[in-house]
């Protein structure tokens, strides 16, 4: 009886140890429920995935929209694939949290972490900003991207947004745009005189000094504006964007190219304490998602747009091309635009003498290396 009474009280032993063990073991790799100020962002477990940041992302283009809306969405699920669910951008449609135009506003004063937009919307307060998101009768996207990385345009654009407590990360492209959708043909610049249209960037003011009565329209508000005569014309984006807002069933005649936009970039724009605050890993992580994001928004902004167009006549649209010499007028209207800007604004007219330094180096492989676009 008494060996079994030891037995039996060290049994027990046993079982303690093995569980105080268990405890403590688990202790040691259970993640811990943080909410620090490391970021503003939070570390949960939930389940099986541990979530150490999490960003809320309003962005500026309806995420329902193909290519333009779509590829913070594509960026956002990279970034969670590959941190194993540790890295989250919880996005917000344009005007779910903020409005649309109002998304760098946001993350300047910390009311959101960061914000995917079109920094041409800033122009209105950083001159500078629209030539990071799109310049008329300028780079083509891969120039531009060319620029960005290796040619001083990224430092240029950290600078231009740091004294606004922002961080920019390329993180978006497209191909040109069209140069708008119209209820009559545009025969010459007198054409314009007189229109009310929706346009923005540079390219606004171009239309503006031509004597167009120019408003800016989120995209949501544009085919209403459109279908009530409010606006007589609009340009916005792709063929296959415009499409899927209905402007081919208000406005007959779409025009091309879009001297206005022959690229059109976009940012992730970070709150600098959010982004200060995180491990260089992760800081690195979101960069590649980005410009992972980059390379899959222009193939997906090229790979669509010949079906749309190709379905046009069905539908009773014209694809009409601006003859030359309007072309060239624009233009000219252009350089004074961009001459007045560079004169009013220090920013704007170096992150202008980069770009046209860039252009014109970059001409000398342009020029020689790639076939006519007639072959």
């Amino acid at each position: 009886m008494k060996s079994r009474g030891l037995s039996n009280r060290a049994a027990l032993f046993a079982v303690a140890v093995a569980f105080g063990v268990g405890l403590l073991g688990s202790l040691a790799i259970r993640p811990h429920m943080i909410t620090g100020e490391r970021s503003g962002t939070t570390t949960e477990t939930n389940g099986q995935q541990n979530t150490r940041i999490t960003w809320r992302v309003p962005v500026v283009f309806q995420t329902n929209l193909p290519v333009l809306g779509d590829n913070p969405v594509y960026v956002a699920k990279q970034i969670e694939a590959a941190s194993g669910g540790a890295i989250g951008l919880r996005l917000y449609e344009p005007g779910e949290v903020v409005p649309a135009f109002s998304v760098t506003d946001a993350v300047r004063d910390n009311k959101v972490e960061a914000g995917y937009t079109w920094l041409g919307y800033d122009q209105g307060k950083i001159p500078a900003s629209a030539l990071l998101g799109a310049v008329p009768f300028s780079m083509e996207p891969w120039e531009y991207s060319a620029w960005w990385y290796e040619a001083g345009g990224r430092e240029l654009g950290e600078a231009l947004y740091a004294p606004h407590n922002m961080h920019l990360l390329y993180c978006g492209m497209t191909g040109p745009e069209t140069a708008g959708w119209f209820r009559k043909r545009i025969e010459t610049l007198e054409d314009v005189k007189g229109l009310k249209i929706r346009f923005a960037g540079i390219g606004g003011k171009v239309i503006e000094q031509l004597g167009a009565s120019v408003t800016m329209l989120p995209g949501g508000e544009i085919f209403p504006a459109l279908e009530k005569g409010a606006i007589d014309a609009s340009e916005f984006a792709l063929p296959v964007v415009d499409q899927t807002l209905g402007f081919d069933r208000i406005a007959k005649f779409n025009y091309y190219p879009g001297w206005h936009q022959p690229f059109t970039a976009s940012h992730l724009v970070i709150n600098k304490r959010h982004w200060d605050a995180i491990s260089n890993a992760d800081q690195a992580l979101i960069e590649t998602a980005c410009t992972a994001g980059v390379t899959r928004n222009l193939a997906r902004s090229e790979g669509l747009q010949g079906a749309v167009m190709a379905a046009f006549p069905e539908k009773g649209v014209s694809a009409e091309v601006l003859p030359t010499e309007i072309l060239r007028e624009l233009e000219a209207v252009t350089e004074r635009v961009l001459a007045e800007e560079a004169a009013a604004d220090a920013d704007f007219a170096k992150i202008l003498e980069s770009q046209r330094q860039f252009r014109a180096e970059y001409a000398n492989w342009k020029s020689k290396a790639y076939l006519p676009r007639d072959f």
